[in-house]
């Protein structure tokens, strides 16, 4: 059975429910972009940059095991959400026990309040019914549009009415508790088998002993694309990392999240076709071209209308992101590029080469960073992601050539 008109199919419900997504985020940029200043923005970016850590540190790689798994995944189900539940309850913790630690390092003593509302979180989502992992495995893109659709809107429209309401940004984090309520609400509705309190060691041995790269490769990924974001928060301030990270999701966003689409559809399809070398090469040739071509009209649309796109968008106190969100825009472009074949790395079960490429990444973005944010502000931050990204290419192209021609 050929997998091309299921792959066609996925990412076209990916990318309608990632467009869809992002055209909301814009609006609700928009609109809290005209109720908050730049420093607010600032602060729910430390609040969240706290949670993403967290959750990337004690990311425990069982989604990607569910979807690597060959075999029947429903007797992993109970193991997993036991796992999920311990892992919610230990994150939140750590952020309330982080709250002093982390005010102080970025001197930010309006985070706190956020700090100790985010920390709901985690805990809430640590009870998503974890069978929610077979719409990807079995490509039912068309459920996870509706699925993750309505999460997102529900989402959306709470985070802007409290912000309404009390012109803080407290509203973002209700927004995201409201949309993690709601997401456990509807894995338990919808889909089966619903777990119960069952753990067994065997299980969680194997998933565990698999999903340590996933672990490893996690926190290297977070460091590397939210490394910037500390280091301009630390030496910047609360108003700067407002502009970088605002700079950053409009000028990356419609480049990374082609890229991601494409990888989320073909992770799974690489997984059915892995034994077949010959076809599984065809497929990511054409891939990386589609990622290519589609992708590099988006960075020059984004890079030549950069001031245009932040006047409509922001409006004109934000116009100084604009030689950042120019930067931005082509290293978006050389990531999307360079991160192509991490699906299929996945896919083949070969989890380190994803790990030992994002730590060459952190490498380069760590040696750069410092010294370009001290002479150009938030422009050199961008500058350091882009240094960051080329130093790892050469690693991928190497471990590419590896997996189709060792025997």
């Amino acid at each position: 059975m050929g997998y091309f008109k299921d792959t066609i199919k996925g990412i076209s419900w990916v990318g309608a429910f990632r467009f869809f997504s992002r055209f909301v985020a814009v609006i609700k940029t928009a609109i809290l972009a005209r109720i908050l200043v730049p420093a607010q923005f600032g602060t729910y970016g430390i609040a969240t940059l706290v949670l993403t850590f967290l959750e990337i540190l004690t990311e425990t790689g069982i989604n990607i095991f569910l979807i690597q798994e060959k075999d029947n995944i429903d007797n992993f189900i109970d193991t997993a959400w036991i796992v999920s539940i311990i892992r919610g309850i230990l994150i939140s913790l750590a952020i309330v026990l982080a709250v002093p630690f982390v005010i102080l390092f970025f001197n930010s003593s309006n985070s706190r309040s956020l700090l100790f509302l985010i920390s709901l979180v985690p805990f809430i989502r640590g009870f998503i019914n974890p069978s929610v992992t077979k719409i990807q495995k079995n490509l039912q893109f068309h459920i996870d549009f509706w699925y993750r659709s309505s999460i997102f809107v529900f989402d959306a429209l709470l985070a802007v009415t409290i912000s309404l309401i009390t012109r803080s940004p407290i509203g973002l984090i209700w927004g995201l508790i409201g949309g993690a309520l709601l997401e456990v609400y509807m894995s338990f509705k919808f889909f089966t088998p619903r777990p119960k309190f069952a753990f067994e060691h065997v299980r969680i041995r194997k998933v565990i002993n698999r999903g340590k790269w996933i672990t490893a490769s996690g926190i290297f990924n977070y460091l590397f694309k939210q490394g910037d974001d500390i280091v301009v928060g630390r030496l910047l301030g609360e108003s700067s990392l407002g502009f970088y990270q605002t700079a950053y999701k409009i000028s990356t966003l419609p480049v990374s999240e082609v890229a991601d689409v494409v990888g989320k559809v073909t992770f799974p399809v690489y997984v059915k076709i892995s034994e077949d070398r010959k076809r599984l090469e065809k497929a990511f040739i054409k891939t990386t071209w589609g990622i290519f071509l589609t992708v590099l009209p988006l960075s020059l649309l984004i890079f030549v209308f950069a001031k245009e796109i932040v006047l409509i968008v922001l409006g004109v106190r934000w116009l100084e992101i604009v030689p950042t969100l120019r930067v931005l825009s082509v290293y978006g472009f050389i990531r999307s590029v360079v991160n192509s074949p991490f699906s299929l790395f996945l896919g083949l079960g070969k989890q380190e080469y994803v790990t030992y490429i994002t730590l060459l990444s952190i490498l380069g973005l760590g040696i750069s960073i410092i010294p370009l944010v001290k002479m150009y502000g938030i422009l050199g931050a961008g500058l350091s992601t882009i240094v960051g990204t080329i130093i790892s290419l050469p690693l991928v192209i190497y471990y590419t050539k590896k997996v189709f021609h060792s025997k």
